[in-house]
Parts: structure tokens; sequence; C-alpha cells
């Protein structure tokens, strides 16, 4: 009594167990081949990677032979694709051409001319990485002719469409060329847009406008253009050279920066607004009396930031300034 007495397994029972068995010994067993063949394999290559675009490079330098990446993607871009496609298939080659020197150097200028045909693309996003990809090109010093063909295509994208990150691309492009002098007109007609840029709240295009006017201002047929060129608010530009001006010099007055003893090059944007020779304090009089408040008052705010004891020169040259312009009755 009270002992348990074991039942016996029949024939259903025993072949149950045999197949719970096997089935877990089989799972074990696939389980376990499936981790040996990860380890063992290789990640497929893929080539939109930067890093699988690097270590075509690599490998292209260590064995001395053409990968054909580049090739392949110039071949894929010729045939038809839709709008995503010819902008990662563009921007794969803009990599290529700065990872793969050998391979870009062996592309020729109908290459150029297809890239350059993107520039026509219906999609903004195609033409950003169609430009991306001509100033990649721009490097090598066999294509640069072929590329200035497109300068009048590039001015007049950034005077036709009103969009940033093109802008910022047809700049670093025009501002990597040297431009041909059949591109003068297209220059002229451009300016306005140029001073929009200027005027415009995206800093990175705006560095661009002023690298490709400051290129411009050397050119003497191009000289008056500039400087007649009415800007859509005059005193905008201005005030925020004025608020550039006085963040400088607030940044150079607080403890921290002034800890520490500074040595500028003589050609530095320092020495120009703040040094010994500098004549930013007569400048700043003048724009007391400009025809425009906002600007009167953020003249007197630079003016205000400059009264610092370290610059006792410059306060001299302020009250020396404005001595004289008084005295002449200004």
């Amino acid at each position: 009594m009270g002992k348990s007495v074991p039942q016996r397994l029949g024939p259903l029972d025993i072949r149950k167990s045999v197949v719970s068995l096997a089935t877990g010994a089989g799972a074990i067993y696939l389980l376990y081949k499936a981790i040996r063949a990860g380890m063992k394999c290789q990640p497929p290559l893929c080539t939109n990677s930067p890093i699988c675009i690097a270590r075509l490079a690599i490998e292209r330098e260590r064995h001395g032979r053409d990968s054909g990446e580049l090739r392949r993607l110039l071949n894929s871009l010729e045939s038809k694709q839709d709008e995503y496609a010819r902008s990662m298939i563009l921007h794969s080659i803009t990599r290529c051409v700065y990872l793969l020197e050998a391979e870009a150097s062996a592309c020729t200028a109908d290459d150029i001319v297809l890239v350059g045909s993107m520039l026509d693309d219906k999609e903004n996003s195609v033409k950003i990485q169609a430009l991306n990809t001509l100033k990649a090109f721009s490097g090598i010093r066999k294509f640069r002719l072929k590329i200035q063909e497109h300068s009048i295509k590039v001015l007049e994208l950034i005077a036709t469409i009103w969009d940033s990150e093109l802008h910022i691309a047809s700049l670093r492009l025009l501002n990597n060329l040297p431009l041909p002098d059949f591109a003068h007109p297209q220059l002229r007609r451009v300016m306005p847009a140029l001073m929009e840029i200027l005027q415009s709240d995206y800093i990175l295009a705006q560095v661009q406008a002023i690298r490709l006017l400051s290129s411009l201002a050397q050119k003497n047929d191009l000289l008056y253009d500039i400087l007649n060129c009415q800007a859509s608010q005059p005193g905008s530009l201005l005030f925020e050279v004025l608020v550039f001006a006085e963040r400088l010099s607030e940044g150079r007055n607080t403890p921290h920066y002034r800890a520490v003893k500074w040595h500028y090059n003589e050609q530095s944007l320092h020495e120009a607004l703040f040094g010994d020779e500098s004549r930013l304090a007569d400048r700043l009089l003048a724009l007391v009396i400009h025809p425009e408040e906002e600007v009167q008052i953020q003249a007197c705010k630079v003016i205000v930031s400059l009264q610092c004891p370290k610059d006792v020169g410059l306060r001299t040259s302020l009250g020396q300034a404005s001595r004289s312009c008084f005295n002449n009755g200004e």
C-alpha cells in the first residue's frame, strides 16, 4: 500500500518517446550546423556601403588590379532607373572617384557627359548628387575642361531654383573650377541670386557664395557688376556683418579666451578688425548716422563691445575719431 506501481509502456508510447528524442537531437544538430556555417561565411559585399567601397580600394591597392566597381556603376547609370536609384548610384560614383584614383583617372569624357546629363533631371536630389560627382571628377586635371562646359547649366540652376542644398553643391563645384570667359555673361545674370544667397539663413551657402564673389572680384570685367549689384535688402548684409563683429569682439573679451596669449597672423581677421592698424573705429562711427536704424543700433553695440581695458589703443582711436567727427560738424 502507498507504493506506486510503474506502468508498462506500450508500443505507441515507445515510438513517441523515440520520435521526441530524435527531433530534439536533430534540432540541436541543425543549430550547431547553422552556427558553424555563420562563423565560416563572410558577409556579402555591399557596394553601397562606404566601408565596402573602401575595402575595394584597399584590395585594389594590395593586388594592383582594377576592381571594376566604378565602371559597373557608370554603366548602370545609363539604364532606366527611378529617382532613388539614380541618386544612390551617383552617390556611390562620387565615393569611388575619391577612393579609386586609378579607376577614376581611367574614365573618359563620355562619362563626364553622362554625369552632366543628370543636371537636367527633374528631381533636385538627382541634380545635387550629379553636382557632387562632377566636383569629385574636377579633382582630376584632364576632366576640368569638360566639366567647365557645364558651368552655364550650373549657374542657371543657382539662378532659377531656390534650394539651399542645390546652391551649396553648385557653388562648391564652381569654386573648384577656373571659370571660363564664356561663362561671364551668365555670371552677370546670376549676381542677384548670389546676393540673395548672401542674405539667406543658410551659412554653408553664404560661405560658398562669398568665396565665389571674392574670386570673381579679381576679374576686371566683372568687378563693376559685383559693385553695382542691387541687394534686395541693402542694410541686411551690413547688419549681419556687424552682428558677426560684435560676437567676435565679445568672444575675445571673455575670461576663458583671454586666459591664453594668442598670436595672430598679420593677415588674420583679428588683425583686420582689432589690430593696431585697424580702421574699424572710424568705420563704426560713420555707421552711427547710417539711414537704417537697425544698422545704427548694431554699430553702437559693436562700439560698446570694444570698450575693454585690454583695448586701450582702440579706445583712444575711437575717442580721437569721435572728436574729429564732432569738430567737423558731422
